[in-house]
This record gives C-alpha cells, structure tokens and sequence, in this order.
C-alpha cells in the first residue's frame, strides 16, 4: 500500500519514520510520501487558500491546486526529485540512510515546476482512496481502517487548514468513480489534517501483512473485530506501590485468565461505551458472557440479536395487568408434574390476577420489583420479584409457615422477618442472568427497607420437587430452614423452607 499525503507543512510526516511504521517503510510493507501543496502552485506568493464565497470568516483552500496535485497523484508515483534521486544513489552505495529515503519530501526550490509523471499506473489499475480529514465527516472507526487495509490500494490523504478544502473537489472526484473518505477522529477541531492524517497512517498501515510482529496481538485489542474495549494488561513487577496484578492471571489457569479478561472486556466497554454493548452480536455469546452483561445492566437470551439495556424498578398501578400476565405464564412452571392444571388456574386467580396486584401495589407493606426490556421496541417484563414487609420486626407469613426461630449462619434474627412471596422470571430470559440481577436489585431494596434493624431476615417456600429452583436459592446465599404443606387449589404440597441474612451480599 502506499499514502501520498498533501500539506502545506510535509515536514510534519518525518514522525512517520520512527516506531513500526518507519520499520515497515524499510522493509517495504507499506510506501509513504509526503508532498508539499504549493508545489503545484503558479504565483511567486505559491498562494493555496482564497477568501469563502458569500462572505465569512477565515480562508478556504482552492480546487484549481488541489485539482492539480490530485490529478498527478492518481495518475502514478512521480519520477523522484533530484534530491530523492540523490538519496536513493546513496542508499546503494551506503551514503545515506534507508530510513532518510523513505520520506519521499524534498520540497522544490521557489518556481520550479514538478517534474514529469511516469504513468506507470492508471487510476483503474489501483484502488485509489481520497481520504479528508474534517470535524465534518464520519467518525474513523476500526472497521473502516480495517475495509481500508483490505480494499485500497493507495491512499491519497488531503490535509486541509484554515476553514478547510473547497467542497467542490470531494465532489468531483467522487465523480469521477473515486472513493472519497472524509474522516473525523473525534467531536473536536484541530488547526489541521495532519494529526488526523498520521492516525490514519498508523491505523491502517498496522492491519497491513507484515506490520505487526505478532498478528495475533490485533485480535483482542480495544475495536476488533470482537466489538469490546480490551481489558487490563500487566507485566512485572508482580507488585507496584502497593498495587498486585491479579491473581487469576498468575495462576497458570489459562481458561481462567481468558474468562477474567473477557468479563474486564465486557465491563469496561459497558461503563466507557455502551452504544458498542449494543452493536455486539448476542447469538455469539455464552451463557457466562449474558449473566456478565446482566451484572452490568443489559440483557440477552439465546433469541436475541444484540444486547438491550435493562431497567430493575418498582412497579406502579399501571402494571398490574402485566404482571399479572408474566404470573399466569411463570407460575405453573414452578409446580409438580402432577398438579392439575384446575387446582393452578384456581390458584392464579386467588392470588396473582390483576385485581390482586393492583391491591398489592397499593398498600406499603409490598415491595413489587420488575425486570424490563428497556431498548428500543423493548420486549416489556422479563422478571419480577413480590415481597410483604411486617410491622416494625415482626414476621410476615405466620400464617403460611414463616420460619419465625430460625437460625441462619449461627446467627438469631434481630429484626423483621420478609416473605419472599414469588420471584418468578420469565422462561425466554432463564440462564441469562436477569434473576440474578433481578434478586440483586430485590435484596438492595430489602437491606434499604429494613436498614434500622441489626438481623433482619427474608424467607421463601418452595416445592420440594423443584430442584432448580433449590439450587438457584442456594446461589443466593439462602439456607434450608424448615418444610411446610403448602396449598394450591384443592391440592397440598410439600414445601421447603429457606431463609437468609438480608444484610450480607
């Protein structure tokens, strides 16, 4: 690949002779050349800029030499200068260096002309790109310097100054079956295109076969094609001033480390640059990659397409209908297989029809918490937790079993004692970590609930046969406390009983 890049201050580039870029220019992976715009100016003054038509502040660059200096660029690789001659002769004979020849800038002296091109190429024989740098154009993404690499051929850079480069001639080369970029890195104005040009250089020129020692370094790295931020990276000492690098990356665990990375990946880029947490492709990831972006506030199942933002809240009046939708599907899942279906539909319409949960959302003593879709065309509830508060440290559920002298941890509640009543999440959204977030943003409301109390505890029952279920509550911090028959319909069921700290995580 080759850059010829355009500036009235081509002195700026000899940066590009140090670090992997001048490396490479040595051995031949990429070409760059630096050329100065007045060159291909007429008057004594090598004037390049004009006042703006319709009046205005500041100066515009003028078509008429960038026309020139374009044209000549894309019909070939000029023949060199007496000074790049000079240069190259020494290089065989040892009189210079490589390094030294690879600018490519020697600025002619006042009024001369630009020596003859040697069409030794033809637009159609390259993919030629006429890059701009401009606050006014598209953001320079990876995926662009990547497109870049792997399509052109050459790239011509225009570096504009003053009020920027006649629109006219972005417009005619485009024209003309020219690629034109123009590019911003960033909402911000520089005094020119050259810092924007040498981030171009060195964004695609590093993609290029050869340019990078190790190829496999560009796979992980912040803007990938793995669409994350790249995590943490350490090197020794082990410890600095106090701070040690990680433990998981000192073990010899490799499948560890790479899963401590990703989750530091997926962390940082939620808490830097969301928007690029909903570009990522969700059919990709696993399932610890959805329960670790539900810790950071999105969600994803195995249907979706990208990640969506996520919002725990309390519910108002004007859920009840939905919640008691969402009830009426996750209930009987919770059942045993051989409890009629007239003994769950019975119990639905006791105690989780709309009616019901708009009572529920009216009186204080419910803590009502809803998991929702809260993306673009969201898919409304995913989850949701109902919990009932006693008076002051008493024990709610008597009536239904509460494990009021239970000990949990060695520890005798000092407190209130809080049902959680359900806390059912929707089949769709199982395994993706919306119950964990969801019984995070529960246990948080419960600690700010009874925050007065020394002990207060939280209890549940659930079917002895649900074996999923006791499981994920142990995951919870919850402990087996008691049993209890527990009533649905006309049926009686067997319940185990678990209870936990609320004010431990």
């Amino acid at each position: 690949m080759r850059f010829d890049i355009v500036s009235v201050f081509p002195e700026f580039f000899q940066v590009l002779d140090l670090s992997l870029v001048g490396k490479a220019r040595e051995r031949g992976v990429l070409e760059v050349a630096a050329h100065d715009l007045r060159d291909w100016t007429d008057d004594p003054h090598r004037t390049v800029d004009d006042t703006p038509a319709g009046g205005g502040a500041g100066m515009v660059m003028r078509a008429d030499i960038w026309g020139k200096a374009i044209d000549e660029l894309l019909a070939g690789p000029a023949r060199k200068t007496g000074e790049e001659e000079a240069v190259a002769q020494g290089r065989a004979t040892g009189g210079r260096s490589a390094r030294a020849c690879s600018r490519g800038t020697g600025k002619l002296r006042e009024g001369a002309k630009r020596p003859n091109t040697v069409p030794n190429a033809t637009p159609e024989a390259f993919r030629a790109v006429l890059a701009i740098p401009t606050p006014s154009g598209t953001p320079l993404t990876q995926r662009a310097c990547e497109r870049l690499a792997g399509q052109a051929d050459r790239i011509i850079v225009a570096c504009g100054r003053y009020e920027g480069i006649d629109a006219r001639v972005a417009e005619h080369y485009a024209g003309r079956g020219v690629e034109v970029f123009e590019y911003s890195l960033g909402d911000y104005v520089l005094n020119g295109g050259e810092v924007a040009a040498v981030a171009l250089v060195e964004a695609v020129g590093r993609l290029l076969p050869g340019m990078v020692g190790n190829p496999e370094s560009l796979l992980e790295e912040s803007h990938s094609a793995a669409g994350l931020l790249e995590y943490p990276v350490y090197t020794r000492p082990v410890e600095w001033r106090g701070l040690r690098i990680p433990e998981v990356l000192l073990g010899g665990n490799h499948r560890e480390a790479a899963r401590w990375r990703r989750d530091r990946s997926l962390e940082r880029t939620a808490a830097r640059r969301p928007d690029m947490i909903a570009g990522l492709d969700a059919r990709a990831m696993d399932k610890k990659d959805r329960r670790m972006l539900a810790e950071l506030g999105f969600m994803a199942n195995r249907g979706s397409s990208h990640p969506t933002p996520m919002r725990i809240r309390e519910a108002g009046p004007a859920d009840a209908e939905a919640l008691a939708a969402l009830a009426a599907r996750t209930f009987p899942d919770a059942c045993p297989a051989w409890l009629g279906r007239e003994d769950m539909d019975a119990f639905i319409a006791e105690n989780l029809s709309a009616e019901r949960f708009g009572e529920y959302l009216a009186d204080p003593h419910w803590l009502v918490l809803v998991c929702e879709d809260a993306g673009e065309g969201g898919t409304g509830f995913a989850g949701y937790t109902l919990c009932l508060l006693p008076e002051a440290d008493g024990a709610a559920g008597i009536e239904e079993g509460a494990p009021v002298n239970a000990t949990v941890d060695g520890v005798v509640r000092d407190g209130p004692l809080v049902e959680l009543s359900k806390f059912y999440v929707d089949r769709a959204w199982r395994g993706s970590g919306v119950s964990g977030a969801l019984w995070r943003a529960t246990l948080a409301g419960l600690s700010q609930r009874t925050r007065q109390w020394r002990e207060p505890f939280v209890w549940l029952g659930t079917n002895e046969g649900n074996r999923r279920a006791r499981k994920a509550y142990r995951k919870m911090g919850f402990a087996e406390v008691g049993e209890r028959t527990f009533m649905v319909g006309d049926e009686p069921n067997s319940d185990v009983i678990f209870a936990r700290r609320i004010h431990v995580a």
